[in-house]
């Protein structure tokens, strides 16, 4: 299923869209592709703005620990980017993410038009990954709207920034972004420039810095999708009505 141009519809649109893709996504993981000792439950506080999905870990492992080894398989993608010195500040600033279930170890964001609509929502959402990363926690970041005055490189750029200053210009007509990282003290970032009309990578969602499960991003979106009122289709997509 190709990536739809969002921008045709109104933001509320969206969010119904957006909601379905974020259950999705979570039954997805909880129907085999997390390890045993591994759960996703949607919108959890973990003492942050609320996330999408959140990855726990929740209990020891019994023998294999499940997941995709990074040394065996590496992940890979059109830009991978790692920065190689310590934030100390950012370090000391860190945020405790917890929640009671278990450990936090990934969260999945799908941002939403409301996450760039001004000035102070885009920083919330730039500070709000950056928190997560700064915390240890890995990150699946979706962006199918297109850069704004706010991010004019893009999410990932405005995310990274936070970091250090390092280039990244999406390829001609691959302005939207998918974006796994490694959060820790060092960050590492596998991105992914799209446009519409193409399908969704699977990125993957790093369990730790060594263990990784694909995202199952295009079969969800198609789950969505198929249950997305036929009379908004056809404003998005007349083809599939």
């Amino acid at each position: 299923m190709p990536i739809h141009d969002w921008t045709r519809l109104e933001p509320g649109d969206f969010h119904h869209f957006h909601q379905a893709w974020v259950v999705n996504l979570t039954n997805a993981l909880n129907s085999g592709l997390l390890p045993p000792e591994y759960m996703a439950l949607t919108e959890q506080v973990t003492g942050r703005p609320i996330p999408d999905v959140v990855t726990l870990h929740t209990r020891t492992p019994k023998g294999d620990p499940g997941g995709i080894a990074v040394a065996e398989a590496p992940p890979t993608a059109r830009v991978i980017a790692k920065f190689e010195k310590i934030n100390y500040a950012k370090r000391a600033d860190r945020v405790v993410i917890r929640h009671g279930r278990g450990k936090v170890v990934a969260i999945i964001e799908i941002v939403s038009p409301g996450n760039k609509d001004s000035r102070n929502a885009i920083r919330t959402f730039v500070e709000k990954a950056a928190d997560i990363l700064n915390q240890g926690v890995n990150l699946l970041v979706v962006d199918l709207f297109p850069p704004t005055p706010r991010d004019p490189h893009g999410i990932h750029k405005a995310i990274w920034d936070e970091f250090g200053d390092e280039p990244f210009e999406a390829p001609p007509g691959k302005s939207l972004t998918v974006a796994s990282y490694i959060g820790g003290d060092l960050p590492t970032a596998y991105v992914e420039s799209v446009g519409v009309g193409d399908p969704l990578p699977s990125l993957p969602i790093f369990l730790s810095e060594t263990r990784y499960i694909p995202a199952p991003l295009e079969a969800t979106y198609l789950e969505a999708w198929a249950v997305f009122p036929a009379l908004l289709k056809e404003l998005i997509d007349p083809t599939t009505c």
